[in-house]
């Protein structure tokens, strides 16, 4: 797990190392361990190190195998390179680390762009063909390490974070308006290529794109999972219990690949089903003295700021070693800049300032952790999935906007100033048109895979990636290993949804956990005093939309900011997101990164 970095020129001129090196150096939180920089005339690569597989100076990055005529750069983890390695031995290849790094470049050199259809783990990568010019960037199947860019005509810039783009120099400031009203009605977050900031994208997950010297690129999308039961015959004929036996046997070896590291790895424990069904799957493999880690707030407008009576449980029954963190509210606020921050892009979610001040205290004690974190997307635990359920194909996109979505596009013009709306409902013709794409059996089916391959990636997986890589803490996330997603996309919905929503996983945590775990009530990240805006960050939601930069900029219609902040508690989404913070977290990220 680290931080990347680099440019490519088109325009004849050698690549700019200084920049390269104000990216890396950006970086710094990603990869405490250690930096380096490369260049060979048009290309500059940089990165950021922390330290989890081959601890030597042997895995440092950027790695040059001048034999292959290969260097790149590496941010992730894969899980499967001891196999790899043995496999490219047999081919007569030698090595000169134990890193995953240079199993990744022997096999790019081995089998081409074709090898990330071989890795099982996350991966953001950059690998530079000397002989070629060629570049080859690449990112995991569930996009769960991020990758960046910045192209004009004379170059490409990419890197893990929008931050160390911008750092780079070269980035105007211009809103995209098209990513804005994304951010406005689809749930606070921008889905596709797009970012808040004009002329900056993101490499798409599941995708290598190959550019060539002359700047030609392409791009192959290498990885779909299919939501139907009619095209698997293997999966047509199983019965309740088969699924049941097949997603534990799944999870088990998703928990186990994600064990491999040179330091130890921990869990974070929030007390929940997700969470604690790998610690019960970690014990079952014989790990003892496990380190596991819960946050809790203080209780604000009436809402209760722990879990703990739940994570107490489970690291009794497993004999983990418990750390509970108890957040103070003097702590918040401070912690809410640092974490605003430390978002490559804005999001709105509670979750963020939990897991940013959660994996502070952490990595004081472990750099690896596993996280439960996609189960409710790939397992349909949320509220706005039962609706979905027997409702007609071509209803379901207007079933999941009324359920999902913070505010329907014709909202907007009491809210965005008129200089930055546009004419066309971008969220939902977005939806309308992935729900659409064949593939997915029913609407649940499709909806399901639009969580996983676009709201996922760009709410809950970037937001664990930013959190806790703001603090060099590595996360894994056994629910977003991509077989066992396979998996899951041909689970019948039935199965999913029983039991008020995973209904698979709560049938197989029954001989693991125990049943105050399985059947409590839904529980969320509690960050009370986000939730509830008063006090200290009240004054600092109401600082940044009143700063004469936001003022200058103007997103926002002054008299609905007026009105919220006069009631500033009133206003809430759907899902029951703080409508002042949600416009207040925009201004304040901008101002942040001091757009």
């Amino acid at each position: 797990m680290c931080g990347l970095s680099g440019e490519i020129r088109f325009d004849g001129r050698t690549a700019d190392i200084g920049a390269v090196g104000r990216m890396t150096d950006a970086m710094h939180e990603r990869g405490p361990d250690g930096s380096g920089l490369w260049s060979l005339g048009p290309v500059a690569l940089g990165h950021r190190r922390l330290k989890i597989i081959d601890l030597s100076d042997k895995a440092a990055q950027p790695m040059v195998d001048s034999a292959l005529g290969l260097t790149g750069v590496f941010n992730g983890c894969l899980y499967n390179y001891r196999e790899l390695q043995e496999e490219l031995r047999g081919e007569g290849y030698r090595f000169f680390s134990t890193s995953d790094t240079e199993v990744l470049m022997k096999a790019f050199h081995r089998w081409g762009p074709d090898c990330v259809e071989r890795f099982k783990g996350m991966f953001a990568f950059a690998l530079f063909e000397r002989d070629t010019g060629r570049l080859t960037l690449a990112r995991d199947r569930l996009g769960i390490k991020p990758m960046y860019l910045a192209r004009d005509a004379d170059r490409l810039r990419f890197a893990s974070s929008l931050p160390a783009l911008l750092a780079g120099g070269g980035i105007g400031g211009d809103i995209d308006r098209v990513a804005l009203h994304h951010y406005m009605t689809f749930h606070s977050l921008v889905p596709g290529e797009r970012t808040i900031l004009a002329g900056v994208q993101k490499l798409p997950a599941a995708t290598v794109r190959t550019i060539e010297a002359d700047g030609t690129v392409s791009d192959r999308r290498y990885w779909q999972p299919l939501y139907t039961r009619s095209a698997l015959p293997d999966h047509s004929a199983m019965r309740a219990d088969d699924w049941r036996e097949a997603v534990l046997e799944h999870l088990r070896t998703a928990v186990r690949r994600r064990m491999v590291a040179d330091v130890p790895v921990g869990v974070l424990l929030s007390g929940g089903l997700d969470s604690s069904l790998i610690v019960a799957l970690l014990a079952e493999e014989g790990q003892t003295g496990l380190s596991s880690f819960s946050i809790g707030f203080q209780s604000a407008g009436g809402v209760k700021g722990d879990e703990f009576a739940y994570s107490d449980l489970v690291a009794a029954r497993f004999g983990t070693a418990h750390h509970r963190i108890l957040i103070d509210d003097t702590r918040l606020v401070s912690g809410l800049e640092r974490a605003v921050r430390a978002m490559s892009e804005p999001m709105a979610s509670h979750d963020c300032v939990a897991f940013h001040l959660l994996s502070e205290e952490v990595a004081k004690h472990v750099t690896v952790v596993q996280s439960g974190q996609g189960a409710d997307e790939v397992f349909a635990g949320y509220r706005w999935f039962p609706p979905l359920a027997g409702v007609a194909r071509e209803q379901a996109a207007a079933v999941y906007a009324r359920e999902f979505f913070d505010r329907p596009h014709e909202a907007l013009a009491e809210i965005v100033s008129p200089e930055y709306l546009i004419d066309q409902d971008a969220s939902g013709e977005f939806v309308r048109r992935h729900l659409a794409a064949p593939g997915a059996d029913t609407a649940l089916d499709a909806v399901l895979r639009l969580e996983t391959e676009a709201m996922m990636v760009d709410d809950p997986v970037k937001r664990v990636d930013n959190m806790t890589m703001a603090f060099g803490l590595e996360a894994r996330t056994p629910f977003l290993d991509h077989e066992l997603v396979e998996l899951a996309a041909a689970c019948p919905p039935e199965l999913k949804l029983a039991s008020g929503g995973k209904g698979v996983l709560k049938d197989i945590a029954r001989k693991l956990l125990p049943a105050e775990v399985i059947d409590r009530p839904k529980g969320y990240f509690p960050v009370p005093a986000v939730r509830h805006v008063d006090g200290p960050l009240l004054e600092l939601v109401r600082d940044a939309l009143t700063a004469p930069a936001a003022r200058s900029r103007g997103l926002f219609n002054r008299s609905y900011v007026d009105m919220l902040l006069a009631a500033p508690n009133e206003h809430r989404t759907p899902v029951g997101v703080n409508v002042l913070w949600h416009l207040g977290l925009l201004e304040l990220w901008l101002q942040a990164q001091g757009v």
